[in-house]
C-alpha cells in the first residue's frame, strides 16, 4: 500500500506539470481559435496514442468494458470540466484560474470521505489547510476574481473532483488507460457537437472572452497553431493517462494535496511566455503549497 501511495504521487505531479503546458497552448490559441476547434484536434491526435496504450498495459477488448455506463459517465463530467477551465482561462490571469482551481483536492478528499468511505489522516487535513492557505495568499482575493469566468472554474473544480474520485472507484477493474480512452471519446464526440450546436443556434457574436472561445466560428489554422493544437493530444493522452492512474492507485485524500503543484509552474510559464513577473504573495504561497505537499509525502511514509 504504501508503494503505491508513493507512486500514485509521483503520477499526479508529473501529470500536474505536463497538463499546466497545455494551459499555455490553449491561453495562447484562446484569441483565434474556439475551444471545440482545439479540443477536437487535440483528440484526434490523442486517440491512437491511447490505443496503444490500451494495447500495453491491457487488451484492446478491454475498451467493452462492463462497466462501459460508469466510464462514459465519467468522460462526460470530465468534458464538462475541462470545458468550463479552458472557458475561464481565457478570461482571467493564469495564476488567477489556477489558484480558483486549487479548490479541487479539497472537494476530493471531502467526496473521497462521503461516497470512496475513505478515512483521512491528520497529516493530509493538516497538508490540505496549509496548501488551501498558500492557494489564498497567492490568488489575493479583490476585484479580479469576481470576473464571472471565476465561477467557471469553480464548477470545473467541482466537477473534476467527482472524475478523479470516479476514477477511484473505477481503478479496481480498470487500467487507467481504457479509463482516458473513455474520457478522449467524450472529448471526441463532444467538442464538434457543441460547435454544430453553437453554429445553429447564431451564437457567433460574443464579446466576453471566455463566450469568444466558445462560440467564435471554426477557422483553418497556420501549421505552427495546427502543431500546437497537435501538441495538446500527446498533453492530454500522457496527462489524463497519469491523473487516473494516480487516483486509482491511492485513496483520493492522500494524493490529492499534490494537486497544488501546478502552482509551482504557473509563476514560471507566465514569465517565459506572457511575461508575467511573480509577485512575493506568488512566491510565498508555492513555498506554503510545496511545503505541504512534502509533509504530505513525509507523514505517508
Amino acid at each position: 500500500m504504501q508503494n503505491k501511495s508513493l507512486a500514485a504521487t509521483g503520477f499526479l505531479c508529473l501529470g500536474v506539470l505536463v497538463f499546466s503546458l497545455q494551459d499555455v497552448i490553449l491561453k495562447g490559441l484562446s484569441d483565434t481559435y474556439p475551444v471545440t476547434q482545439a479540443m477536437t484536434v487535440r483528440s484526434i491526435v490523442a486517440l491512437p496514442i491511447l490505443l496503444v496504450l490500451v494495447g500495453a498495459t491491457a487488451r484492446l477488448r478491454s475498451i467493452f468494458s462492463k462497466r462501459a455506463g460508469l466510464l462514459a459517465i465519467r468522460a462526460v463530467i470530465s468534458l464538462g470540466a475541462y470545458l468550463f477551465y479552458y472557458l475561464s482561462i481565457a478570461a482571467l490571469p493564469l495564476a488567477d484560474a489556477v489558484a480558483l482551481f486549487f479548490v479541487a483536492p479539497l472537494i476530493i478528499a471531502g467526496l473521497g470521505i462521503l461516497f470512496l468511505g475513505e478515512r483521512p489522516h491528520t497529516a493530509t487535513l493538516i497538508a490540505l489547510i496549509v496548501g488551501l492557505l498558500g492557494v489564498i495568499i497567492t490568488l489575493q482575493p479583490g476585484l479580479a476574481v469576481f470576473e464571472w469566468a471565476a465561477v467557471l472554474t469553480l464548477l470545473a473544480a467541482a466537477l473534476y473532483s467527482s472524475a478523479q474520485v470516479l476514477a477511484r472507484k473505477l481503478g479496481d477493474s480498470e487500467v487507467a488507460a481504457v479509463i482516458t480512452f473513455y474520457q478522449n471519446l467524450a472529448f471526441l464526440t463532444g467538442a464538434p457537437a457543441l460547435a454544430a450546436l453553437v453554429s445553429l443556434g447564431g451564437l457567433e457574436d460574443a464579446n466576453h472572452p471566455s463566450l469568444a472561445f466558445l462560440t467564435r466560428p471554426w477557422v483553418w489554422p497556420t501549421l505552427q497553431d495546427t502543431l500546437l493544437m497537435a501538441g495538446c493530444g500527446v498533453i492530454a493522452s500522457a496527462g489524463m493517462t497519469l491523473l487516473s492512474q494516480a487516483y486509482r492507485l491511492a485513496p483520493a485524500g492522500n494524493v490529492a494535496v499534490f494537486e497544488y503543484t501546478a502552482i509551482v509552474w504557473v509563476p514560471l510559464w507566465g514569465l517565459l511566455f506572457f511575461d508575467e513577473v511573480p509577485k512575493i504573495t506568488t512566491v510565498l504561497g508555492a513555498v506554503l503549497i510545496c511545503g505541504a505537499g512534502l509533509f504530505a509525502l513525509r507523514s505517508a511514509r
